[in-house]
């Protein structure tokens, strides 16, 4: 026997009533994917309803805007944990789907264009399954790249602009889109990180993460798709 070993330590993964303990981080993933893929259906809700809202067509700035303050609501009420934190990620994804509408109406009335939104849709899909195991799975600390990619982003976001109200050039609103799925695509796997780390514990504020890495890839690789066919 060995005389070192505490006769009071229950074997692992095991409570004092002889029940499987709850793996903590897989509690915090199982409700964050479930409330993901419900954030997503709302999504796709608003985004139905913004195909054919003339309030989205004519009040996009508006839409920004408010979408912009629930966001912030929404990091404010998931930090603290306030009981209204899930009702706002509701109100969030729909406002963003209604933002989101006119554009996938648009895609939708070129030659082809359901078949472009499914195949945006199925690579968003694969593609986000494949980086989160990968993200999962792999022993490479990704913790350090949230900079490199907000960076990025924001450069990506200013050349678009700058493309769209004055330069007028496909090929380059094609390369930013290029350059917008590599981003978001290494954010799936930095905010899938920061939950198996245990770097963010709170449900709400992950789901607002990878939500917006998915919608956003998926409009990338929808310009990509769609510029492909026209």
């Amino acid at each position: 026997m060995d005389f070192n070993q505490n006769p009071y330590q229950f074997p692992d993964g095991m409570n004092p009533a002889g029940q499987s303990a709850v793996n903590p981080i897989g509690a915090v993933m199982g409700k964050t994917y479930a409330l993901l893929a419900a954030t997503l259906v709302v999504s796709t809700i608003g985004s139905l309803v913004g195909m054919t809202s003339p309030f989205a067509y004519e009040h996009p700035i508006l839409l920004m805007i408010g979408s912009f303050a629930l966001l912030f609501a929404v990091q404010y009420t998931g930090a603290h944990r306030s009981p209204f934190a899930v009702p706002l990620v509701f109100l969030f994804a729909a406002g963003m789907g209604m933002m989101m509408g006119p554009a996938i109406a648009v895609y939708l009335k070129m030659p082809g264009g359901p078949t472009v939104i499914a195949e945006a849709l199925g690579t968003t899909a694969a593609m986000f399954v494949g980086l989160s195991i990968y993200a999962m799975r792999t022993r490479r600390d990704f913790s350090n790249i949230g900079g490199f990619l907000l960076t990025g982003l924001i450069v990506a976001i200013v050349v678009s602009l700058l493309n769209i109200f004055l330069l007028h050039i496909p090929a380059l609103q094609m390369a930013i889109a290029g350059v917008l799925v590599l981003v978001f695509s290494g954010l799936i796997i930095f905010d899938t990180q920061r939950m198996i780390h245990g770097g963010i514990q709170e449900p709400v504020l992950l789901v607002v993460g990878l939500y917006l890495d998915i919608i956003n890839l998926f409009m990338a690789l929808l310009e990509i798709f769609g510029g492909n066919r026209q």
